[in-house]
């Protein structure tokens, strides 16, 4: 988060550069969207299991204990994607992939602009206010 105050003079960048942190921002922010979906899934995933757990038990207390077991030992333990469990691959996400693309597009606003956030939006905050008549910070 940018200790930058929201009516910071506007950066000298050009039109391109512009574009391409907004487009950079915007592509962090699908990211963290896709990994919400990535948590949900983990969680949905989870209570799934935690049913399937439950299945187990009432096999085995309806009789059926070779279904039970086959639910136990085959499908319990068993991950998600390719053996790995979804904490697991919310873990891998987050620790490389997530964590790598923040990392770049910090390290280019830190660059191009000395880590403002959001230029454009601020831009047009700016344009808008100053339309508008003044600054409507009250």
């Amino acid at each position: 988060m940018s200790d930058v105050p929201p009516n910071a003079p506007d950066p000298d960048i050009s039109e391109t550069e512009r574009e391409a942190l907004h487009d950079l921002q915007l592509g962090l922010e699908h990211i963290y969207k896709g990994y919400g979906s990535l948590l949900t899934f983990h969680h949905q995933i989870g209570h799934a299991m935690n049913r399937l757990a439950d299945a187990e038990d009432e096999l085995r207390e309806a009789g059926h204990e070779e279904w039970a077991n086959r639910l136990r030992d085959d499908h319990l333990p068993a991950g998600a994607v390719e053996d790995q469990w979804t904490y697991e691959l919310v873990t891998s996400f987050r620790e490389s992939f997530l964590s790598d693309v923040e990392s770049f597009e910090s390290g280019v606003r830190d660059e191009l602009v000395d880590g403002l956030d959001h230029v454009t939006e601020r831009q047009q905050q700016a344009r808008w206010r100053e339309r508008a008549g003044g600054d409507a910070e009250e």
